[in-house]
């Protein structure tokens, strides 16, 4: 293999953007092309995408990355996607023409089904097969949705005329030249219609929700090779080697590839993942099971994939709102111009001044699971300033991802040495700082700030043979910076007992 076909192209389609990244052979980005995607909001607690749009945006990223980086198809070894997970598309089997919007995983508009099936008494037997609470967040009601309002819906679904897929199954399908649909094992298993033991679609359940099996994307391995694209898109075909969801994504591109090994990722939400093993873990309350990767033998020449294992599952915690908190103070209440300014000023007052931020503006995720939850402020003095807020905002994402990983070790989960941090907020050093600090342990920050591509690029070049070892990624990917906890464990105890009490005045529900 030249040098110069060990590059590999991670296409990296998130919630507010479509960016392509290269890297090199070394694992180093070269070269990088963004375009933001708009959302909608067409009524209270909808969310919408243009299916197209995410297409149009994804594909002029990864054309524009290659320009930059001076690359032809031909210097490509593989392609890697990793994807916003959850969010939901039908399109037309035969012209591949998006039957409607996208509908995106913060969409609540599914809730009162959820709670239909939640007061059946359903819950317990759709966790126990795939992992997942009965919650609008994941794709099952939001493709029930769209085939109950789509014109012969059900039927054309039947018929395989219809297609329901996530964000990875669009764009294989529209890179393939609609040659291959097919899915990945860890956006499959977002879906709340996956098996986590068998690792297909679970029969019981598509028919639960009214969903055909002959709409969906074949399962398969995360690595298990996803067609050439058309020529027309990059100039020559290059295979789709890896798909992968954003935050499995990041997980493997931390390297937590043992057991007990955790990751936050702060972006438009938090994510926080723990590697678990080959066995279906039993989730500890209010937090989820899912897949992590399943990989299967690399090309000739490579070495088995043995070491971490083919199968990996992890525990999963979801925070909704995190850095769109940051975004609201900018958008909403205009006391930033810049997201980036909230670190200069949170950081010009010592603390919050008794200010509690509980940014439930779309309810309460992981551990909580209160879609009806709305956000509150507490402690507001005439003394309260736009610095003590924002210091509140930055409290109030760590405090969440110390909520996760309270619940992973109540749970059984092994206690955490250290979280390693990525996503567009970790850059922030005061909010690491204060993460530490409430968590009481060290916060790695990754060397590559944008882990989630890079995970996708670490799958697809270690299938292909661009990597011939874990070990030798192991040596690529170092540490970017290390934050250690300075705050009394007095003053952390007293600073969480806040934290909950403003919690339980922001729930609709009694704990």
């Amino acid at each position: 293999m030249t040098k110069a076909a060990g590059h590999v192209l991670a296409l990296d389609q998130g919630t507010s953007s479509s960016r392509a990244i290269v890297f090199d052979i070394l694992a180093r980005p070269v070269a990088s092309a963004q375009h933001e995607l708009r959302s909608s909001f067409p009524q209270l607690g909808w969310v919408e995408q243009d299916a197209d749009e995410i297409w149009r945006t994804q594909l002029r990223s990864g054309r524009e990355a290659l320009a930059a980086a001076g690359l032809a198809a031909a210097d490509v070894a593989a392609i890697g996607i990793t994807n916003q997970r959850e969010t939901t598309i039908a399109w037309d089997a035969a012209s591949g023409r998006p039957l409607a919007p996208a509908i995106v995983w913060q969409d609540r508009r599914t809730a009162d089904r959820c709670a239909a099936l939640r007061a059946e008494g359903l819950e317990s037997l759709v966790r126990s097969r795939t992992g997942l609470l009965l919650d609008p967040y994941f794709s099952a009601t939001k493709m029930a949705w769209l085939l109950d309002h789509l014109p012969d819906g059900h039927a054309r679904a039947a018929a395989g005329e219809l297609r329901l897929g996530t964000v990875d199954a669009w764009l294989v399908d529209r890179l393939t030249g609609s040659r291959t649909m097919a899915t990945d094992v860890s956006n499959a298993s977002r879906t709340m219609l996956l098996d986590l033991a068998t690792r297909d679609w679970s029969p019981d359940q598509l028919r639960l929700f009214g969903v055909p099996a002959a709409s969906l994307p074949e399962v398969r391995p995360t690595d298990g090779g996803f067609g050439l694209t058309d020529p027309e898109h990059f100039g020559a075909e290059i295979p789709v080697a890896a798909v992968v969801g954003d935050q499995q994504a990041a997980l493997f591109g931390q390297l937590c590839l043992a057991a007990g090994q955790a990751k936050n990722t702060y972006g438009t939400g938090c994510f926080l993942l723990e590697t678990t093993g080959s066995l279906v873990p039993a989730p500890p309350e209010g937090l989820l099971a899912t897949i992590a990767w399943q990989r299967t033998a690399p090309v000739a020449g490579s070495a088995p994939i043995d070491d971490a294992g083919a199968l990996a599952y992890a525990l999963e915690g979801s925070v909704f709102v995190a850095g769109a908190a940051v975004r609201w103070l900018r958008d909403g209440l205009g006391i930033i111009h810049d997201a980036d300014d909230v670190q200069a000023l949170a950081a010009s007052v010592p603390d919050s001044g008794g200010v509690v931020f509980v940014p439930a503006f779309a309810g309460l995720g992981a551990p909580y699971w209160d879609p009806d939850a709305r956000g509150t402020i507490t402690g507001v003095t005439a003394g309260t300033t736009s610095a003590h807020l924002a210091r509140a905002t930055l409290e109030a994402i760590a405090h969440q991802v110390v909520d996760l990983v309270a619940a992973l070790e109540v749970g059984g989960a092994p206690h955490l040495d250290v979280l390693r941090a990525d996503g567009g907020a970790s850059s922030n050093d005061l909010l690491l700082q204060v993460q530490a600090d409430l968590l009481g342990r060290p916060v790695e920050r990754a060397a590559v700030a944008e882990t989630t591509a890079l995970g996708a690029a670490l799958l697809a070049g270690r299938a292909v043979g661009v990597w011939a070892h874990d070990a030798e990624l192991a040596d690529l990917i170092g540490v970017g910076a290390r934050f250690e906890p300075v705050m009394p464990a007095s003053r952390r105890d007293a600073e969480r007992a806040r934290w909950a009490e403003a919690v339980a005045r922001t729930r609709s529900r009694p704990a």
